[in-house]
């Protein structure tokens, strides 16, 4: 049965176990999909794995080659994973997104991780998307609504961006 936190890993190998006795207790859905691929009770294609994350290919591809890459621990969305997993999971984003170019001969690719409902995040599990961009047919399409910025609103922001940060020290 699957840990009832938020913060949790999916797995419990001795390596990763006090991570997860670590974390602050949240409540969280058992009926996580992406945990239950972590967990072996759902099939996936697998294409790597490495002892914190796992990545296969998009059942719902949008393009041939298109990826998922997840870690073994869950949480919603990127700023809720523990620095030490992000770079894991960065790390070996790298590695699949050169073996399905590799393996696909696409020269470009996106590479899409989206957090929340309005921006777009079905399974609430971190995951990142490889997707190979064959042709402007094939692949992820983007529309990117801009507007020059207003220098004084772009200051603000900055400002308490800024803050933000040095409040993560």
């Amino acid at each position: 049965m699957l840990a009832r936190t938020t913060r949790q890993l999916c797995t419990s190998t001795p390596a990763t176990l006090h991570l997860r006795l670590a974390r602050r207790s949240m409540s969280s859905t058992p009926d996580c999909l992406f945990c239950k691929i972590v967990a072996g009770q759902i099939p996936c294609k697998k294409i790597s794995e490495s002892a914190t994350t796992i990545a296969f290919l998009d059942i719902f591809p949008t393009s041939p080659g298109h990826s998922l890459i997840i870690p073994k621990y869950c949480a919603e969305k990127l700023h809720q994973l523990p620095a030490e997993q992000a770079a894991d999971l960065g790390s070996e984003l790298i590695k699949v997104a050169k073996a399905v170019m590799t393996a696909t001969g696409c020269e470009d690719y996106n590479v899409l991780q989206n957090n929340g409902e309005a921006a777009h995040q079905v399974v609430k599990h971190v995951h990142f998307h490889v997707i190979p961009k064959p042709s402007a047919k094939q692949g992820l399409g983007v529309s990117w609504p801009s507007a020059k910025a207003d220098d004084a609103v772009l200051d603000e922001l900055q400002a308490k961006i800024t803050a933000a940060m040095d409040g993560e020290e």
